[in-house]
């Protein structure tokens, strides 16, 4: 008996959908010049654009992070539209249309595909808010890049982060009392299982964290607190999380390329975590120390 096949073909139960981390984040607004700026200051470069719609591809390191200005792919929610929100979460799984259908087979809601003839269709369901989860299965050596983006001619395709930066993972903001319900969302779709409250990471101490099945990111959940419960508020991704294995450097780094951290009595820059100040209108990086880029 092979044995090798035998545990091939045994699904892994904390890992049902076979999640293999972050394949790529999406950001939507109308004003992509503006936000490519900023991604240009945190280190991402462009590498490649849509063949035919307007999306552009960033990246640094293992990072891939998306920008579309497309106007039919802009939220609803976008208020004004040239604000830059969270709008997509790629993640990488071991079979998109089975993790698809067993998303589906759960409770979640899928999203239609408008694939046109040089794209492919990837299979989404519905996210926080207006977002989107998306499933990819083709991220090694040929990826879904390869197909529906082209190349800027004379640009490294793969440049390297600045200090070993990598998604460590999403800031999700929740309407009040719903910390249990979406926390029970990923877990019974994706696998995330929640942590400890002892367990902390960078400078930011609310919220609930999960952590991914493939153990690659983590979704921190956070309610509005204080006068804020009282006031509404749209759930949404609210900001992204990098990993770095030094703080400190990687902010000083950051600060020389035109990048402002928070600077007050209660969020501040230490050795374990930094916010930079809020830009366009609410795009924020959230820095977090991490032990050899992982």
């Amino acid at each position: 008996m092979n044995n090798e096949t035998d545990r091939e073909s045994v699904p892994e139960p904390h890992n049902p959908i076979g999640m293999d981390g972050i394949e790529y984040i999406e950001f939507a607004t109308s004003k992509p010049q503006a936000l490519g700026g900023i991604l240009e200051r945190m280190g991402f470069r462009l590498v490649a654009r849509h063949r035919s719609r307007e999306i552009e591809l960033y990246r640094q390191g293992s990072m891939n992070l998306v920008v579309n200005s497309h106007p039919a792919d802009i939220p609803r929610t976008v208020t004004p539209v040239e604000r830059p929100v969270i709008s997509a979460m790629a993640i990488r799984v071991r079979d998109a249309d089975a993790a698809f259908r067993r998303a589906l087979d759960l409770g979640a809601w899928d999203i239609p595909a408008h694939a046109r003839a040089v794209e492919l269709n990837i299979p989404a369901i519905h996210g926080v808010g207006e977002s989107l989860i998306y499933f990819v299965d083709r991220y090694d050596e040929f990826s879904i890049f390869d197909i529906d983006f082209r190349a800027i001619p004379g640009v490294d395709p793969n440049p390297p982060a600045i200090n070993d930066m990598h998604y460590f993972g999403l800031v999700q903001y929740v309407g009040v009392d719903r910390t249990l319900d979406w926390a029970e969302f990923y877990a019974q779709i994706f696998g995330f299982r929640q942590l400890p409250d002892a367990v902390r990471f960078g400078i930011m101490p609310k919220g609930l964290l999960l952590q991914s099945p493939c153990e690659k990111f983590y979704l921190q959940l956070i309610e509005p607190d204080g006068a804020a419960q009282y006031a509404p508020m749209e759930e949404h991704f609210q900001r992204i999380g990098l990993g770095t294995p030094d703080v400190l450097a990687t902010t000083r780094e950051l600060e020389n390329r035109g990048i402002d951290f928070l600077s007050t009595e209660k969020v501040h820059t230490t050795e374990r975590g930094a916010l930079t100040v809020a830009m366009l209108g609410g795009v924020m990086f959230e820095l977090v120390h991490t032990e050899d880029g992982k």
